[in-house]
């Protein structure tokens, strides 16, 4: 059998005879796209598409695109004491911005679910052309929020109508963001926090997103009152994942006293749930995190990908 590619002949041995002049381009599309499911995302979008016009159409297939996967890309960064607070070096930000779009330009509108690392430092611009040309966007993991102003984040939400689920790290008064989706996203279910969690933010989220189904607080700062709010006012929670939490008795800003357990006055707000979990044990390591560094737990010091990490299934990355 002989494959022809840029004019030139590549031969294999098959036995006796000689069979006709085949060329990759002439590969089945649906066979190409089963094995560009197999390669990263970087492969994927600058070393396939340059093979010939059958390959780079293969490459905008939508099944290669329901989820663009930007995890495995962290920004090289310095983090400072005034404005803007963090300081990406520019070949970081020139290698988002490049991978970026040529994964847009492939994709074709056609992703559902965007990810992105914690330290991936994304900029207005990035999130923007994310936003704009992602539409049918159902799934978000968000990356660092330090150099995304809210009013981009909140521009960004509003196309992003058809979201259902959103992975949220730190965020200062992040009210404007829930109110955001409230307002934009009708079909919006499933919420993860990944900051300490007070009455502020519990009542944002009982304000604003009513219609919440799946919340997850794991490994954070956790107030009882808080608790006691999420479970009372937002009805139609179905499951909550509050898994190593540091569950304090008053405001997280306040000196931290924390419960070695959960009274019956929470569990009783807790049994209407199909499923309430937690982990308040003295012999689990991420209970002890999560002490350790005050329930803003440094991702950074412990094994790779461990954020991606969530008791509740939907919400693991």
């Amino acid at each position: 059998m002989e494959f022809q590619k840029n004019g030139k002949t590549e031969a294999a041995d098959m036995g006796k005879g000689d069979s006709p002049v085949r060329r990759w381009e002439d590969l089945d599309i649906n066979i190409l796209v089963m094995i560009l499911l197999y390669l990263d995302i970087f492969q994927l979008t600058s070393v396939i598409p340059q093979v010939c016009r059958a390959w780079r159409l293969a490459c905008c297939d939508p099944l290669l695109w329901i989820t663009l996967d930007l995890s495995v890309l962290q920004s090289n960064f310095i983090r400072l004491q005034v404005k803007p607070y963090v300081y990406v070096d520019s070949p970081s930000e020139e290698k988002l911005t490049g991978l970026l779009n040529n994964c847009l330009n492939l994709s074709r509108g056609n992703i559902q679910t965007l990810i992105f690392h914690p330290n991936l430092y994304v900029n207005d611009n990035q999130l923007t052309t994310a936003a704009e040309r992602c539409p049918r966007l159902k799934r978000l993991v968000m990356p660092s929020w330090d150099k995304i102003k809210k009013r981009t984040m909140c521009r960004a939400i509003h196309i992003w109508n058809d979201l259902e689920s959103l992975t949220m790290p730190s965020i200062k008064n992040p009210a404007r963001v829930i109110e955001e989706i409230g307002r934009s996203c009708q079909k919006f279910v499933a919420l993860k926090i990944m900051e300490p969690c007070d009455m502020l933010f519990a009542s944002s989220l009982a304000s604003f997103l009513p219609n919440l189904e799946v919340l997850s607080v794991r490994c954070t700062v956790l107030s009882k009152p808080a608790l006691a709010i999420i479970l009372e006012k937002l009805k139609k929670l179905k499951v909550l994942n509050i898994s190593h939490c540091a569950i304090t008795e008053d405001s997280p800003l306040e000196p931290m006293r924390i419960l070695t357990k959960l009274d019956k006055s929470i569990l009783e707000k807790a049994s209407r749930l199909d499923e309430f979990l937690t982990c308040m044990s003295d012999s689990c390591i991420m209970c002890q995190r999560t002490l350790n560094d005050r329930g803003f737990l440094r991702w950074y010091r412990y094994e790779e990908d461990l954020w991606k990490v969530d008791e509740v299934k939907s919400l693991a990355v």
